[in-house]
């Protein structure tokens, strides 16, 4: 049975701090088809830790040159239809990317999400949502948070509002080198990478953490979960979940989490 890629990421994403800021909970972990996943270590800094801005350009780096690459990120990768709705924005997913990076520049490297929030940098207050929104694919989860939901335990919403605008510089900078799915379809060309959203949840149910902190274990499961999924033939279904029409139209609004059915 031949893999789709040769490859998989998986990412456990933070938006504490600035985004030149060593984050603990910024973890990496990479497989191969013939290797477990193991932890990538962030190139040398004076941090200990990834920083977003060195994360988003090791992986412009890693996607240029790559095999075919399957990456999970854990963070939302856009928000509710009724985000949309409520600021009269096009459906169109690089037209919300820039929209929302001009009104919470959270890439520049002296800005903390916090600063957005409290109205010291960029203008949030223009562009904020209710926690009570969920997008389909959270709703479908059953656990997943809303990402306007700050400020609680398993919260994404930080992580999505730091993370959004680095999804915008590896998408401008790559091109159709790699494949945001579901944005740019629901079907993948052969050979391309993917960069896509991930619930470690979804993967990490029967994988023990052994001696991996709980932002390691999800990077792991990311990565494992993807792999063990290609190796058994399961990805490409994973790759298109069972939707309605309408609900394929939402989602390629809203996005999708690759693992939910």
């Amino acid at each position: 049975m031949s893999r789709l890629f040769d490859r998989y990421l998986g990412i456990d994403y933070s938006g504490a701090k600035t985004p030149v800021a060593s984050a603990r909970g910024v973890r990496v972990y990479q497989a191969d088809v013939r290797s477990e996943p193991q932890e990538i270590a962030p190139p040398a800094s004076p941090g200990k830790h990834w920083t977003r801005r060195g994360l988003a350009e090791w992986l412009l780096a890693e996607l240029r040159e790559a095999p075919p690459t399957l990456v999970g990120m854990d963070h939302g990768f856009s928000f509710p239809l009724a985000y949309f709705e409520k600021y009269a924005l096009p459906h169109d997913w690089p037209a919300f990317l820039d929209d929302f990076q001009r009104h919470w520049p959270t890439d520049d490297d002296a800005c903390w999400v916090r600063d957005v929030r409290d109205g010291v940098r960029g203008n949030g207050a223009a562009r904020s949502g209710d926690r009570s929104w969920r997008r389909l694919a959270e709703q479908r989860a059953g656990s997943a948070k809303s990402v306007f939901w700050f400020d609680v335990h398993g919260e994404v919403a930080c992580s999505t509002h730091a993370g959004l605008p680095w999804l915008r510089f590896l998408r401008r900078e790559l091109g159709a080198r790699v494949h945001f799915w579901p944005f740019d379809g629901w079907q993948i060309a052969a050979g391309r990478s993917v960069i896509a959203e991930a619930y470690p949840r979804v993967w990490s149910r029967d994988i023990p953490p052994a001696d991996r902190n709980l932002d390691q274990h999800a990077a792991y499961s990311v990565a494992a979960g993807l792999r063990a999924a290609d190796a058994h033939g399961t990805l490409a279904r994973l790759l298109a979940p069972k939707l309605s029409r309408e609900e394929r139209e939402i989602a390629a609004i809203e996005g999708w989490i690759l693992g939910v059915q």
